[in-house]
């Protein structure tokens, strides 16, 4: 169980986000034919997007691993997040591509999790008192 209240939700929740995005990453870049193949998603767009995710999980780590958390750091982190979210859907909306049923379901389960992890940053924001972006806390 998730105590969403407790001090140290946003560390934690930051790194499973930076080592969750690692492994999307990997999965997505190194194995794209194989996942494009079950998914009828493009090879190309399953292979820049997972390349795309290993600077974002560096970030995400770099921000969690900081003694002092900056919630400017964290805001970028859960509107990246937010915004990844959004886009995962709008590309089922696009006719330019066509995933099958388990290629829409890759993608939408995907989006919740990262709209999820968002909301628990957010939330382990609140609780830290760091909603200042300029606001930096110790945890």
């Amino acid at each position: 169980m998730i105590d969403l209240h407790s001090p140290g939700l946003l560390r934690r929740v930051l790194w499973l986000d930076a080592v969750t995005c690692a492994a999307m990453g990997i999965l997505m870049s190194l194995a794209a034919s194989p996942l494009a193949a079950l998914t009828n998603l493009p090879t190309a767009l399953l292979t820049y997007a997972g390349l795309a995710l290993f600077p974002v999980a560096a970030f995400i780590a770099l921000i969690g691993s900081r003694v002092a958390i900056p919630a400017a750091g964290v805001w970028i982190v859960v509107l990246g997040n937010a915004a990844w979210s959004l886009a995962s859907l709008a590309l089922l909306a696009d006719q330019r591509v066509s995933p099958n049923t388990l290629g829409i379901a890759f993608v939408l389960i995907q989006a919740v999790a990262v709209a999820l992890l968002a909301e628990l940053e957010y939330i382990g924001l609140k609780t830290v008192g760091l909603k200042n972006s300029s606001a930096k806390a110790t945890i």
